[in-house]
This record gives C-alpha cells, structure tokens and sequence, in this order.
C-alpha cells in the first residue's frame, strides 16, 4: 500500500498538486469557518462575563463557571419550552414515519389503482403550494391554532419523503410478502411485522429528517402559537437571541443573579448549546442507517 501511495504521488503532475494543495487548503478554510461558531457558543457559555466582553479570537474558556447553566436550567420558560420541543418532535416524528410509510407501501403497488396520477398528483406539490396565507387560513377553521397539532399536522409528510420511501420499498423482495400471505398473514402483519423492519435504513432517515426538522423550527409556532406556556424551545430562544432585549431574558427568569456572574452574552450562549445538545446527541445513533437508507431510496424504485 505505502509503495503504491508513493507511485501514485510520483505519477501526478505539478497541476495535479497545485490542484490538491489548494483544494485541500479550501476544505480546511471551510471546516474551520464552519466549526469556530459553534466552538466559540461553547466557550463563551463556560466563561467568565469579563472574558466574554472581551474582543479577539476565543479558543478556549476563561474563568470557567456553570452560573449561565444554572440559570437556563432554573428557568421555567425554559423548561416549559423545552418540554413543548420534545413533545412535538416525539409526536410529529411518530406521525411522520406511520403516514409516511403506510403511503408509500400503498404507491410502491403496481397493482394499486391510478398509481400513476396518484404520484404526478404527490409530485406537483413539491413544486406548488397553496402557499402561507391558504395554510393559515387552513389551519384556523380546523380550531388547531394556538395548538400543537397546527405545528404537527401540516408536516406529517412531504413529496420527497413519499418517493424516496416508495422507492425503498420497492427495492425489497416481493417474495417476502408473497409468502406470508400464502401463510395466511394479514395484510397489516405483513406491513408491520415483515416489511417495517426491514425498511429500517429509510425509517431512521425519516425519523432523523423529522426530528431534526420539529426540533429546529420556529417560524411556524411563531405564527401559530400566541399562549407563552406553548411556545416551543426555537421560538424562545429566537426571542432572547434576535430581539436582544435583557427584559426578555428576565421575563424568561433569566440574569436572575449578579451580572458578575453572567451576562446576556453567556447566556445566549448557554442556551443555544442547551437547544442544539439533544438533536446532535441522538444523530450518532442514526448515522450508520443514514447514508444506506437515502442511497436505495432515491436510486431505486
């Protein structure tokens, strides 16, 4: 291996490494620019106030404390933010892979009656919408404002999650079912007792889509939630970061102890990681089915 690395350096000529030299300096620019913000939220949430206000690169915290924590952790509309986050994404997430999958099992039948406009009819809408005010209008005759479900209906499923689901599906030997129906299996067994768990590669795509998307969203509850104990963790957290306001973060139970001990810098800053930790703790464990899961579903089918 070290012999033939070395023949394939030898063999590259002086535009072959120029190219790699500065694609490789390129990547380096771009991971750096894309990880310091992230880093630099982490380090300001351990750091002393002093050393927050402070100008120039921070590398690495200074006067390390946990106070902004414990503020955030104290705070009620935190947590009740918080709570309303993971009751969305847990709801929409189940929702998302039960319709989502029961939908595209039926289009991946070829025998399934108007299979054909059903699809054309799924696909135009991933180009065309009713559009935002049809949607709010939408949602309020349905009674669902200033509820849960406005933030969960509306996206239990997408065009795109269909067909790449669809086409997975289809991907699986039909010999499967064909024998568990020669058994004398129901139908609905076969989908959820053979055919789902072998889906598992484009259920983890979903479910991390979905979870992702519920996590992160605040522009949908910011219109559909009016009522302070709904509000979601995203919408609070833009309302502290965005409107950079201290009585909003003293409304939200924030800077509650001496300003030597925390700034609204901090503070922010603490919040942001308490918001992005679970998302980036649970994607690990979906990783491995990931880049299976969206490969069969968008070449197959």
């Amino acid at each position: 291996m070290v012999g033939g690395r070395k023949m394939s350096y030898k063999n590259k000529t002086k535009i072959d490494i120029i190219f790699d030299v500065i694609n490789y300096t390129l990547m380096i620019a771009l991971s750096i620019a894309f990880i310091y913000p992230f880093w630099q939220t982490i380090v300001l949430s351990f750091s002393s106030p002093k050393y927050a206000y402070s100008l120039g690169v921070k590398l690495w915290p200074q006067g390390f404390n946990l106070k902004s924590y414990e503020e955030v952790f104290k705070s009620k509309v935190i947590y009740t933010g918080f709570i309303n986050s993971l009751t969305r994404t847990l709801i929409g997430t189940t929702l998302t892979i039960l319709v989502t999958y029961c939908g595209a099992y039926a289009l991946s039948k070829k025998n399934l009656p108007f299979r054909n406009i059903i699809t054309l009819l799924i696909l135009f809408t991933m180009f065309f919408s009713g559009g935002l005010i049809p949607s709010f209008l939408l949602v309020n005759s349905l009674k669902m404002h200033n509820t849960i479900w406005a933030l969960i209906f509306p996206i239990t499923t997408s065009a795109w999650n269909l067909i790449i689901t669809r086409n997975f599906i289809a991907s699986l030997p039909e010999s499967l079912e064909e024998a568990a129906l020669v058994d004398g299996a129901h139908p609905i067994a076969v989908v959820f007792r053979i055919m789902f768990p072998l889906s598992m590669p484009i259920i983890a795509v979903l479910a991390l889509w979905s979870a992702v998307h519920h996590w992160n969203s605040w522009f949908d509850a910011m219109i559909y939630i009016r009522d302070e104990e709904k509000m979601v963790l995203q919408q609070i957290l833009r309302r502290i970061i965005i409107d950079d306001s201290k009585d909003i973060m003293e409304t939200a139970g924030l800077l509650t102890i001496t300003t030597a001990q925390t700034t609204p810098e901090t503070i922010k800053s603490a919040t942001i990681v308490v918001t992005m930790l679970p998302i980036i703790l649970v994607y690990p464990f979906l990783q491995k089915y990931f880049v299976k899961g969206i490969m069969i579903g968008a070449l197959k089918g």
